[in-house]
């Protein structure tokens, strides 16, 4: 055990972690040249298009240093705040980490974040200034910085081009001198923590754990604490660019265990792994439960794939535990699932996977919080979906769910930040200088307000530089309507909302003119309105395709084309009344980038 060492890289968005792991396995030499290619741990074809990393990889190198052999476990992390349960999961099975920073961007947002993380597990961190090739370089301010963060000594501070590969060898050193080696003992019961898992469809289930102490071999009967099932393993091994067989895996290691698992609801990840007959006594500490941000309904397209779509989902959470979905109807769009999802690019990225992956055509709904309603003969009850809500005359009162927000940026973008906050509702609670430019504002907020586009306009308006986070505190009571789109005078309950009354009117308004750009011209005039109970707030027209029925009435009295104006006007009544306007998808993503 004492040549092992398990380690994370984590770091902000884009400030070149992937590209570091690319390094450290050429280094390695735990990739050939003909195997490799630029993000070589990224595996989907969506983290590869869009240049970020959405899953964190495992994969396990070995070292010579000074005539002796080092078994390197590296995990991989993404860096984007909806992923950040992934990072969880990872720096769970580690004891050390790589903090890697930009030096052309200095510390931001994620990097704080996850280094807390970190510090919280008792990691041992190694500051790694990336990017030190670039003309834009700012090596001695961001030192400044890193010494300021982590308190540590400024030649602790490892500089690097991960692109170049210059000073990649220092940081191989740096891992086997100051990463410790895993505690645990190999004689112990066995206590394996699971912290990924996937689905292959001739294997079944693969988990991928971490063993703290005791060891499996191949052919064991274990048991996994959470769903106290018992398996046999039939084949067990370690991680490099593709699955190693071993017989036996030890105290100290990361590997994967296959054993014939069908079902997805029987892996958890955050679970252990123990033996039958020589059980530990208690689980290791898993990682905290995930909180969704954000509610949608998932639909499918075609009503027969709905055993399809929670097959398709129940694979997905195996390999990104932080979704979470409940089965719900829809009067326009049939059975579908609530679904539950860290934030907004979350949402974009399941929706593309369930896409890829899976080959399902889905709807999603406008995105939304749960919310409790007191009605007036005193019943309480939660209300996930604006469409389960009762009608206005029966209720007491509706209760919102709040947040603490805490927001950390440089001090010249705090009025800007805070002018965004007092806009969505929020009541300024704290504000400390960590630094003579770095500032935390604590802020109450309503979770409702921070749902759409909260985190997107905090980026631009703070440049990248503002790191938010979050936990929930209490509801309390709103004045809350709720806002319905009717469609010729049919209301579409995908496209209810519930919002504060001070914004309904606006919110209607935009929804109005947005759907009247995206729904496609009919043979009739289509009505768009928004109403707040029996109240119409706003109305747009979408203007019917006309024909020109009186092109052969040339001369001749004004009757005739009248006659014939009548006559089609009540054509295009008859075929309102039995008209059905299809909502195109992009109608349902609009409402998210409404302004």
């Amino acid at each position: 055990m004492n040549t092992i060492r398990n380690f994370c890289i984590i770091a902000h968005i884009d400030h070149g972690k992937s590209t570091l792991a690319d390094r450290l396995l050429e280094l390695t030499k735990t990739v050939s040249a003909r195997d490799f290619q630029n993000q070589v741990l990224d595996d989907m074809d969506i983290e590869r298009e869009r240049g970020i990393t959405i899953k964190s990889h495992a994969i396990q190198m070995d070292y010579q240093h000074e005539g002796k052999k080092f078994t390197l476990n590296l995990i991989d992390t993404p860096g984007h705040v909806d992923f950040s349960y992934e990072v969880s999961r990872s720096i769970a099975a580690c004891e050390g980490a790589l903090l890697v920073v930009d030096a052309t961007q200095g510390i931001q947002a994620q990097t704080i974040s996850n280094l807390y993380q970190a510090l919280e597990n008792d990691l041992t961190i190694i500051p790694i200034l990336n990017k030190i090739d670039m003309p834009a370089a700012m090596p001695d301010d961001v030192k400044d910085q890193i010494v300021d963060l982590l308190g540590c000594e400024r030649e602790e501070i490892l500089e690097v081009s991960a692109k170049t590969g210059l000073g990649v060898d220092a940081v191989l050193e740096a891992i086997i001198f100051r990463v410790p080696a895993p505690k645990g003992d190999s004689s112990a019961p066995l206590q394996a923590l699971i912290f990924d898992s996937v689905f292959n469809p001739f294997r079944g289930i693969i988990a991928y754990f971490r063993i703290f102490n005791g060891e499996l071999k191949k052919g064991d009967l274990v048991k996994f604490f959470a769903t106290d099932k018992e398996y046999y393993a039939d084949e067990i091994g370690i991680l490099r660019l593709t699955a190693e067989p071993r017989t036996i895996v030890r105290s100290g290691d990361v590997g994967y265990i296959i054993s014939g698992i069908k079902a997805a609801r029987e892996v958890k990840v955050g679970d252990t792994i123990t033996h039958v007959e020589d059980p530990c006594l208690k689980p290791i500490d898993g990682f905290e439960d995930v909180k969704p941000m954000v509610f949608a309904g998932i639909y499918p397209v075609d009503a027969d794939d709905y055993e399809e779509l929670r097959a398709s989902i129940e694979k997905l959470q195996l390999n990104d535990a932080s979704l979470t979905f409940i089965p719900e109807s829809s009067a326009a769009l049939g059975f579908g699932f609530r679904c539950g999802f860290l934030g907004l690019l979350h949402m974009e990225i399941v929706q593309e996977r369930l896409d890829r992956e899976f080959d399902m055509d889905v709807i999603t709904t406008v995105p939304n919080v749960s919310y409790t309603v007191y009605t007036n003969k005193g019943e309480v009850f939660d209300v996930h979906n604006p469409s389960g809500l009762p009608d206005a005359n029966y209720i007491d009162h509706i209760e919102e769910p709040y947040i603490i927000a805490q927001i950390i940026s440089r001090s010249e973008y705090v009025g800007s930040i805070m002018t965004l906050c007092i806009d969505k509702r929020g009541i300024l609670k704290n504000q400390t200088y960590l630094t003579s430019d770095k500032v935390e504002i604590v802020f109450e907020m309503p979770l409702g307000e921070i749902v759409f586009d909260f985190y997107d306009k905090l980026k631009s308006i703070s440049k990248g530089y503002a790191s938010f986070d979050y936990h929930p505190c209490d509801y309390k009571p709103s004045r809350l309507a709720k806002l319905d789109i009717l469609l010729n005078g049919e209301p579409v309950d995908a496209l209810s909302t519930l919002t504060h009354a001070d914004n309904a009117y606006d919110f209607g308004r935009k929804m109005c003119e947005k759907l009247k750009e995206l729904i496609p011209r009919q043979q009739y005039d289509v009505a768009i309105q928004a109403a707040i109970g029996a109240k119409i707030i706003a109305r747009e027209t979408v203007k019917a395709l006309r024909k020109d029925v009186t092109a052969k009435c040339y001369g001749g009295d004004i009757t005739r084309k009248r006659k014939l104006l009548e006559k089609q006007k009540k054509g295009k009544k008859r075929m309102r009344q039995v008209g059905n306007v299809e909502i195109p998808q992009s109608a349902f993503l609009a409402v998210l980038k409404l302004d």
